[in-house]
């Protein structure tokens, strides 16, 4: 199983919508996943409308992918480099530390993550 940032057990991110590279809800990685769509990220308005000028519109449905779009508060796997640029730019989102995989440590710092980490309820 794989682990999340916090030294446990990957934990699942978010089954509605159904995220993750491979769509099994977890923001595990391997080899294909060229993006490393490991952060488990609780989307804002903020960060959707920086996502979409940087060309990856996550809020537009696409029914041809069964992929309705994202709300603001939704979970979703966002790449930990993008996650990484949302936070220069002062529009990271909230994280889900138990659902981020150990992965995105290569990007981003623990202390950042946790600064950002997202509260229970």
């Amino acid at each position: 199983m794989a682990g999340n940032v916090l030294g446990g057990e990957l934990q699942t991110c978010s089954t509605d919508p159904m995220t993750g590279f491979t769509r099994n809800g977890c923001c595990e990685t391997d080899a294909e996943d060229a993006g490393v769509h490991t952060v488990c990220a609780m989307v804002t308005e903020e960060f959707l409308r920086f996502s979409a000028e940087r060309g990856n519109d996550l809020s537009t449905p696409r029914p041809e992918y069964g992929f309705a779009g994202l709300q603001p508060g939704d979970r979703w796997c966002v790449c930990a480099s993008r996650w990484a640029e949302a936070l220069e730019a002062g529009v990271a989102p909230p994280v889900v530390l138990e659902a981020t995989h150990v992965r995105t440590l290569d990007w981003v710092d623990l202390d950042d993550l946790r600064r950002h980490a997202a509260t229970s309820g």
